[in-house]
């Protein structure tokens, strides 16, 4: 048995463990030396061991681009048989957080076969487990309530960091608006976003960040100020009729509904004087596309993405996804210039993406398009 000051469980043949921590000067955490104490014991257990390390995202602001250096996974090895210990981290948004498994220069490349390794390939986010103690083997472990809920998420943990250096150099360039108003906006909008995830949650609908809202988390790691809006995307394969009810319920305004289910539905809401606009995406092959209604035209509009998955990212203390091919996305929309900011956007003819899809037949203006 390997004895240390660490609690640890499993899940999936792979063994999770969460070092005991002490403050740091930022407030977070930190592992104390307990993790030391555990790669002793496992030596002298006969395990070859390597320890692999990465930087602490926790530590890494616009202000401070780099964290303290952490235990990310721990690889040992008895007889030809590998296990991997995957430290998970507490982040901000009140999830868990693994790093990727990245072997540096010298590495032993032969200690595993890395590449079938269950976790690592990419860092990772999972909703906080709730553990129970059981035995495995003779041995006292714990290991989630929900287990088939864990590996579930497993299959979709990707996690990708916010870009705080490139965020940094674009501030620079162009100075975040510190106006009262800005403050007051980012405010409401945060706010917004975390209803929004509480809202959707309880419906089981999974969303992504879009439109603007997803260009200020790739751009500057924050809202943008003068955008006035959150966006947000949903395949309307996950589309349900009560979303509507759901968000009134929890204190939103429907301040109208375009299309229909099975084309351009969008709807938009409002609160506190911030709308949130939910863009319905639909799946055509090659490409991913949502509509856009002209109310006083009945004009249609396409907006075409290339295809694209989604990961987790954080912003504004919450996590939420992105789509993985962030560039490519915010590109399609924004076109080669994104990273120049524009305050004047016109949502018929600025985005790069965007292409006439027809008009709404009069005779259906009174269902398809909706405005309160």
């Amino acid at each position: 048995m390997l004895c240390g000051s660490v609690t640890g469980w499993c899940a999936n043949r792979t063994a999770a463990f969460c070092a005991q921590a002490e403050p740091s000067r930022h407030s977070l955490c930190r592992p104390t030396n307990g993790s030391m104490i555990f790669l002793l014991a496992a030596e002298q257990k006969g395990f070859e061991v390597m320890e692999l390390r990465g930087v602490d995202p926790r530590l890494a602001s616009l202000d401070t681009l780099s964290g303290e250096d952490i235990p990310l996974h721990f690889l040992f090895r008895l007889h030809n048989h590998v296990i991997q210990v995957v430290f998970l981290y507490e982040r901000s948004g009140n999830y868990l957080w693994h790093g990727a498994l990245r072997l540096k220069g010298d590495a032993d490349r032969s200690f595993a076969a890395f590449k079938v390794l269950d976790y690592g390939r990419y860092a990772g986010a999972y909703d906080r487990p709730q553990l129970i103690l059981t035995v495995l083997d003779g041995l006292d472990v714990r290991v989630p309530r929900n287990i088939s809920h864990f590996l579930a998420q497993q299959k979709h943990a990707r996690f990708l960091e916010c870009r705080y250096r490139d965020a940094r150099n674009f501030l620079q360039l162009y100075p975040d608006d510190s106006s009262a108003a800005a403050v007051d906006f980012r405010r409401k909008a945060k706010a917004l976003l975390h209803l929004t995830a509480r809202t959707l949650t309880r419906l089981d609908v999974p969303f992504w960040l879009s439109s603007g809202t997803c260009l200020g988390w790739f751009r500057q790691c924050s809202i943008i100020s003068y955008s006035r809006d959150v966006d947000i995307g949903i395949f309307i394969a996950d589309y349900r009729p009560d979303i509507i009810a759901a968000f009134t319920d929890a204190g939103l305004t429907l301040k109208h509904k375009f299309g229909k289910v099975e084309d351009s539905l969008e709807l938009s809401f409002l609160i506190e004087d911030v709308k949130l606009d939910i863009f319905f995406f639909y799946d055509n092959g090659d490409i991913m596309w949502n509509g856009g209604t002209q109310a006083k035209s009945g004009r249609k509009f396409k907006y075409i993405f290339p295809r694209f998955s989604l990961c987790w990212a954080e912003l504004l203390e919450l996590k939420v996804r992105v789509p993985c091919e962030t560039l490519d996305y915010v590109t399609a929309n924004y076109g080669a210039s994104w990273n120049i900011p524009l305050r004047v956007w016109d949502w018929k003819s600025s985005p790069s993406n965007v292409q006439a899809n027809g008009v709404w037949p009069v005779a259906e203006w009174a269902e398809l398009i909706q405005v309160y």
